[in-house]
C-alpha cells in the first residue's frame, strides 16, 4: 500500500485547506484511513478517521465542527477538509492506511504511511 499526500501550504488563522491522499493498493483490498500530524518536538497525534465505506468517522475533540474526512473509493483518495484553521494546527499532516474495516485512532495501529504534507498557519 502506498500513500502520497498533498495540498499543505500556508493559510491564514481562520483560512482553509483541503488535504487529499492518493492511496495505491492491491485490488479487492479493504482499509480504514487516518489523518494524523506532527509538530516540531512533539509526538504525532490523531486527527480523523474513516472506515473503508465512508460510513464512520472519528475525530479528536479539538477538530471537531472544523475538520471534515472523507474519501471516494472510485479515485482511491482520503480527503480531509479543514476550515477554521487555527495556528495550533500548525504540522505536517500524514495519512496512514490501516488494512481491514476496523477504525482507530492509534498511531501503532496503521503499517503503511504516507511523506507527509506541511501546513502552516499564520496568526
Amino acid at each position: 500500500v502506498q500513500l502520497v499526500e498533498s495540498g499543505g501550504g500556508l493559510v491564514q488563522a481562520g483560512g482553509s485547506l483541503k488535504l487529499s491522499c492518493a492511496v495505491s493498493a492491491p485490488a479487492y483490498s479493504t482499509y480504514a484511513i487516518g489523518w494524523f500530524r506532527q509538530a516540531p518536538g512533539k509526538a504525532r497525534d490523531f486527527v480523523a478517521a474513516i472506515n473503508w465505506r465512508g460510513s464512520s468517522t472519528t475525530y479528536t475533540d479539538s477538530v471537531k465542527g472544523r475538520f471534515t474526512i472523507s474519501r471516494d473509493n472510485a479515485k482511491n483518495t482520503v480527503y480531509l477538509q479543514m476550515n477554521s484553521l487555527k495556528p495550533e494546527d500548525a504540522a505536517v499532516y500524514y495519512c496512514a492506511a490501516r488494512i481491514g474495516m476496523v477504525v482507530t485512532t492509534t498511531v501503532h495501529d496503521y503499517a503503511f504511511w504516507g511523506q507527509g504534507t506541511q501546513v502552516t498557519v499564520s496568526s
